[in-house]
């Protein structure tokens, strides 16, 4: 039996799991009577600065990767956590990678950041993101240390662009890109 998901069970796990948790970030931010697109009433009131916000997600998402791709290679440690998620995601294409990386950014920052954050602070809320990501493994508790890492730089970047646009794009950028060098190199 593999020992990773079939692409299209993956997928519609991953379309599945990213639309609930779309969903109750909808429904949450609709009971609280807030928007899920800004980080306060002001935030909606300035508006969105669409290139400006993409260019802040993609800036800091290119700059995850680096750090990332780094501890791949300079450690024992990054080059047995790389190993072990290509193992468990399997053999994916291009178009899996983008698709899975959208999905995943779009549900996981509506969720922690457009929902929770305003509620519980950026500390609480990016300490959640990390144990949400935590993997009892040893192989695996650098990505739960970087996924705690990665949280609080998402929501400092909500924060300081007032939406989601740049933490999606953020989130985007570096899923799509790991997850295509990790089914590129290591499977």
């Amino acid at each position: 039996m593999p020992s990773s998901a079939s692409p299209p069970s993956l997928l519609r796990l991953a379309l599945t799991f990213y639309g609930c948790l779309l969903l109750a970030a909808v429904g949450w931010t609709w009971l609280d009577g807030r928007t899920l697109l800004f980080a306060s009433a002001e935030a909606a009131q300035s508006g969105l600065r669409p290139l400006r916000d993409a260019a802040a997600g993609m800036a800091l998402g290119l700059v995850i990767v680096l750090l990332s791709g780094w501890f791949t290679r300079a450690t024992r440690a990054g080059e047995r956590l790389a190993r072990e998620l290509a193992r468990l995601l399997g053999r994916r294409s291009l178009a899996e990678c983008v698709l899975l990386a959208l999905v995943s950014g779009i549900g996981e920052e509506a969720f922690f950041r457009g929902a929770m954050q305003p509620r519980l602070g950026l500390v609480a809320t990016s300490v959640i993101f990390g144990l949400a990501h935590f993997a009892p493994r040893r192989e695996l508790m650098p990505w739960s240390a970087f996924s705690l890492a990665a949280g609080f730089a998402l929501g400092a970047l909500f924060e300081a662009t007032g939406n989601l646009v740049a933490p999606v794009v953020a989130h985007a950028v570096v899923n799509a890109i790991n997850l295509r060098l990790l089914s590129r190199d290591y499977t």
